[in-house]
């Protein structure tokens, strides 16, 4: 009955580029249909990992989309089993791998309570240890709310730690990206120099987002200190070690901009490894994705000290909405007419002048900057910082972003 049902409304009322979905259809397609149905049938909600999708059961959603998730994915599995399918299973994450989580890592915590895995606060080895699925879509019982990140010397304190261990021009320029930008770290790790020049601002760099297959979609914008460090790095450091000597203006377009000591494209495991020293060294416990996070709050906290009336602040995190990139498109469509990059530049203008004013009070060593453990249990977004009434608004804007 669950597959018939299923079936039924593909035949009925799927939509794929214009036309009806059939079974036999491809992967892509079918993963397409299939997201409607859970989203506009089963009532659930989709969050969108880098190669998967959570769904996440509302109040309004049946007990049974487990048991229809299994079905089709054996149904596929079949036909693809009796060669009456020509593409890959729908329901399974091409890029899982079989061979993660082998060995459990020595730092592994016994007996811990752990958050799930959409929280984004495990590292990668710890996470790849435990029991994980080949699905695409990954069945979650509860919703994860996230923090948010408040605390404004966070950067500042990352930027010391970074420069008492003697951190490279690479990282501090990766970094000072994450905290400038809002962007994800693998948008950054994958820019190149084309990148750049297909944007016509100076600060502003064309970026991939996530599920865009590839496509520069989306731009990245950032200060002029940090452009400045991107230039000496990419004609200094990064000409030591890249294969084709040549300076910023001469790389071609294709040359990835960030790279390892070998010459070769830089990843997130080799970034992680520079990171960890970090926190370590600013002793605070950190996610690489909570700059995400602290990057929009104060965003909104900027939009809240520039905005002259409600208009206008509801004008401004539209236009902050549409520069993140929120995957629900119902809600890209509704705020579609509002996005104008120049506002935009004009509020992150503001954030970025605001930055390198506590950037400068913070490196001048008062007391109040440095003392370490406050920083710990500090970050956590109150009422005192935003309006009671905007702590739900960013909560399920932050739904949008992982």
């Amino acid at each position: 009955m669950t597959l018939e049902r299923f079936f039924s409304w593909l035949a009925k009322s799927s939509n794929y580029q214009g036309a009806r979905v059939m079974w036999s259809d491809s992967h892509l397609a079918i993963r397409t249909a299939i997201e409607d149905y859970l989203v506009y049938q089963m009532g659930c909600k989709l969050r969108s990992k880098e190669n998967f999708q959570y769904v996440i059961m509302t109040k309004k959603s049946p007990q049974t989309i487990n048991h229809f998730l299994a079905a089709i994915k054996s149904f596929y599995k079949t036909v693809l089993q009796l060669k009456l399918y020509e593409f890959q299973n729908p329901l399974v994450d091409a890029d899982y791998s079989i061979t993660i989580g082998k060995v459990k890592p020595s730092s592994m915590r016994e007996n811990k309570p752990r958050l799930p895995k959409i929280a984004g606060t495990e590292i990668p080895y710890e996470s790849s240890y435990r029991k994980q699925s080949d699905s695409y879509f990954k069945l979650v019982a509860n919703e994860w709310k996230p923090n948010i990140i408040a605390d404004q010397d966070l950067p500042y304190i990352l930027y010391r730690a970074g420069s008492d261990i003697g951190w490279s021009l690479r990282d501090e320029v990766i970094i000072r990206m994450l905290f400038e930008t809002g962007a994800r770290i693998n948008e950054i790790l994958e820019l190149t120099i084309g990148d750049y020049r297909q944007r016509i601002n100076l600060y502003e760099i064309a970026t991939l987002n996530k599920g865009s297959e590839k496509r520069r979609i989306k731009f990245l914008r950032f200060s002029q200190d940090t452009l400045k460090l991107l230039i000496r790095y990419v004609n200094s450091e990064r000409k030591k070690y890249a294969h084709e000597k040549h300076t910023f203006t001469k790389l071609s377009d294709s040359e990835v901009i960030f790279l390892t000591r070998r010459g070769d494209p830089y990843n997130y495991r080799a970034f992680y490894s520079h990171w960890s020293k970090i926190i370590i060294q600013a002793k605070i416990k950190m996610n690489i994705h909570k700059t995400r996070h602290w990057f929009v709050t104060n965003m909104i906290r900027n939009i809240y000290d520039t905005a002259s009336d409600s208009g206008e602040i509801e004008m401004k995190k539209h236009e902050l909405i549409n520069y993140m990139k929120w995957k629900d498109p119902e809600t890209i469509k509704v705020y579609e007419h509002y996005f104008n990059e120049a506002a935009f530049r004009e509020i992150h203008e503001n954030m970025a002048k605001k930055m390198q004013e506590y950037e400068q009070e913070y490196l001048k060593g008062s007391q109040s900057y440095i003392e370490g453990n406050r920083f710990t249990n500090s970050i956590l977004l109150t009422e005192e910082i935003l309006p009671v009434e905007e702590i739900e608004w960013i909560n399920e804007f932050y739904k949008g972003m992982e």
